[in-house]
């Protein structure tokens, strides 16, 4: 079982940037999909970015396209998520993710997420 914990969140202004990070720990992590999702109040969580173990594949919602930059370090189990331009309906608790597949990044296990609040 992976544990996860994201941090960085915080209150930013429309147009501000802020930089999450999350660290993977309890199991070995070669070859798997890290990723982020977001859930904002009263809504599903929804995907946002995801990276395969080399860095070469990297996916994103197109909410997001253009805006944010996900990286990992696999020395230190740490996938990180660069968001810049923010705008308001950006705003939810983002939670790391780890799976086999990028499919399989929703079905495992979740961290307890990190709040982000953009203020237009």
């Amino acid at each position: 079982q992976v544990q996860l914990v994201e941090s960085g969140g915080g209150l930013v202004q429309a147009g501000g940037s802020l930089r999450l990070s999350c660290a993977a720990s309890g199991r070995t992590l070669n070859g798997y999909y890290m990723g982020w999702f977001r859930q904002a109040p009263g809504k599903e969580r929804e995907f946002v970015a995801a990276i395969s173990w080399s860095s070469s594949v990297r996916s994103y919602a197109d909410s997001v396209k253009g805006r944010f930059t996900i990286f990992r370090d696999n020395t230190r189990n740490t996938v990180g998520l660069q968001m810049n331009s923010l705008k308001a309906e950006d705003t939810g608790v983002y939670f790391c993710a780890v799976g086999a597949t990028m499919g399989a990044l929703s079905s495992g296990s979740w961290g307890q997420g990190t709040q982000v609040t953009v203020s237009s």
